[in-house]
């Protein structure tokens, strides 16, 4: 028995999870899907302006350096040899855009992160050279002309960073989402790392054609992109290259997932109208539609779901994007500082089970699916004298909950079906009043999984089961069925419609809060005028010496 076990042992799988607010790294007994142990690094965000969002590609990297080694320390406190690890798979935050100079290996910009607003004057000067019912854009890529995704941001870089300018005219540079990125510097980095992406990934760029599945020239023409910097596109599940460094230096890299795909798979959503919502830094609910491309009329993306192997089917699927879901936590500690850890606003939550008819409408950065709306701004209404930060926290709550309604609406009108539950996973399920409130608003059961690292779990299904390495059986029968926790809703439908219409009607006063100009003047604040700005500091500076002096406290 014992022998048998150790058998089982030493075929693990490990996971680079690296999301918009975390990385981590994650290792798995290939045989039972059981986590072993993980390490999780905080990554910070910067926003040198308002509606820019960065990251530093350098710290990225560091972090999943760090968390590799420090899981490889707690496996081997659990008496397991790190030799057990027999492949890794990356799961990656999608559209987030790194270029970097192939020669030194430093990037030539931070990344610009898939949330940044920046770039809402190229969308609509591009949009202006899109004849009026022909948007050739969504017909090859099956998105919507928008800030979100790569391309955009990569027009951005060449237009505005002299130093990507420079390397792109000297071919130096190379573009890639986090993914290629990391998989550019694990695999050798400058000494012969390999430039690639998976397909999933690849479909978040607007460069992508997802009927043909390669680089699409006339897209690439279109936004004015050489193809010389993108990487090659490979499948979800296939040996990509060597670890180079570190405690697992050798272990062949074979699973390449964007994150939300990474879920899907983790989910076992491997049939036609499965689907999933995962809860992380935004909200993203993604229904398999099969081998068909299916083209939403009721604004959600059609993406590529995964390709899981070099001669496998590609799989596509809807998507519902919201931008803001765990971010708004992070920003009620973060910037408003009414709680100190994420974990209390469901406390917070509970205290009094109601938002007392405060809404919240998160739209930081635009409003996602089903509006695709950049002119809105987030907004807090209903408030009274009674309303406290309890409250805002439960509206908080809400809106995530309001938002994924919106988006399962949307794709119960495409699919034709009705969902009569919802899987979920990601951080958040583990707030219990999220998910409660959940079941609520849609009127439907929400059924969790008690292990909730599925993101990281559908990249280490993807590099086990890869052509090579062959430890991870993606086969039904020998597919590990998920202990699950099932929450039903406890309100009426009468109730619920109510609460939601009334949520309707304040994203219709956020929508249309702010025109490009106002979005892109750059520093609001008032020092940018320097001569105001010398005269205001000064005149502070008298005021308070003429206090000082005359004795006044």
């Amino acid at each position: 028995m014992a022998v048998a076990k150790k058998a089982v042992l030493e075929l693990l799988v490990g996971a680079v999870d690296q999301g918009t607010g975390s990385t981590r790294f994650l290792v798995f007994n290939s045989k039972t899907s059981e986590l072993l142990c993980h390490h999780q690094v905080e990554i910070k965000q910067e926003y040198p302006k308002e509606g820019w969002v960065e990251q530093n590609p350098k710290e990225i990297l560091q972090s999943v350096y760090q968390c590799i080694e420090k899981a490889s320390e707690k496996l081997q406190r659990l008496k397991i040899d790190v030799s057990s690890v027999k492949a890794i798979g990356v799961s990656n935050q999608r559209e987030t855009t790194v270029v970097w100079d192939k020669v030194t290996g430093e990037p030539l910009y931070n990344a610009v992160v898939w949330l940044d607003l920046r770039t809402q004057s190229t969308v609509e000067a591009l949009s202006k050279r899109i004849p009026g019912n022909n948007n050739f854009v969504k017909s090859k890529t099956g998105l919507p002309l928008s800030t979100y995704f790569s391309a955009v941001k990569i027009r951005w870089l060449l237009d505005n960073v002299k130093k990507v300018q420079t390397a792109v005219e000297e071919g130096r540079a190379l573009f890639g989402t986090i993914d290629s990125w990391l998989i550019w510097n694990l695999t050798g980095g400058v000494n012969g790392g390999v430039h690639c992406t998976d397909i999933t990934n690849a479909s978040r760029t607007m460069l992508f054609n997802i009927n043909s599945l390669e680089w699409d020239k006339d897209l690439c023409e279109f936004f004015e992109i050489p193809m010389s910097i993108l990487p090659s596109v490979r499948s979800s599940s296939e040996i990509y290259g060597l670890m180079k460094a570190g405690t697992l230096e050798g272990v062949p890299i074979s699973g390449c997932l964007g994150d939300q795909s990474a879920a899907l798979v983790g989910q076992m959503c491997f049939q036609d109208g499965q689907a999933k919502n995962t809860y992380g830094t935004g909200c993203f609910l993604l229904c398999n539609t099969g081998p068909k491309c299916v083209f939403s009329e009721h604004g959600l993306l059609t993406t590529v779901a995964y390709k899981l192997g070099r001669d496998k089917p590609v799989c596509y699927a809807l998507e519902g994007s919201v931008a803001i879901a765990g971010a708004l936590v992070r920003w009620l500690r973060d910037n408003l500082g009414i709680i100190n850890s994420s974990e209390e606003v469901e406390k917070l939550a509970k205290e009094v089970g109601t938002s007392y008819g405060c809404y919240f409408v998160p739209a930081f950065s635009g409003l996602y699916a089903p509006y695709w709306e950049p002119s809105a701004r987030g907004i807090i209404c209903g408030l009274t004298q009674f309303t406290n930060k309890r409250h805002i926290a439960f509206a908080a709550l809400e809106a995530v909950c309001f938002q994924t309604r919106e988006i399962l609406d949307a794709m119960n009108h495409d699919c034709g079906i009705p969902l009569s539950h919802l899987q979920v996973d990601g951080g958040m399920t583990n707030n219990k009043i999220l998910m409660q409130l959940q079941a609520d608003i849609l009127c439907i059961p929400v059924v969790k999984p008690y292990m909730p690292e599925i993101t990281a779990l559908g990249a280490a299904m993807a590099a086990g089961a890869a052509e090579g390495v062959g430890v991870w059986s993606l086969e039904p029968k020998d597919l590990t069925a998920f202990t699950t926790e099932r929450f039903e809703p406890q309100i009426n439908a009468e109730e619920s419609e109510i609460r939601y219409s009334v949520w309707k009607k304040a994203v219709m006063k956020a929508i249309g809060w702010v025109t490009t100009e106002s979005s892109e003047s750059g520093d609001p604040s008032i020092f940018c005028s320097l001569p105001l700005g010398f005269f205001i500091v000064s005149s502070m500076v008298m005021f308070i010496g003429a206090r000082y002096i005359s004795g006044i406290p």
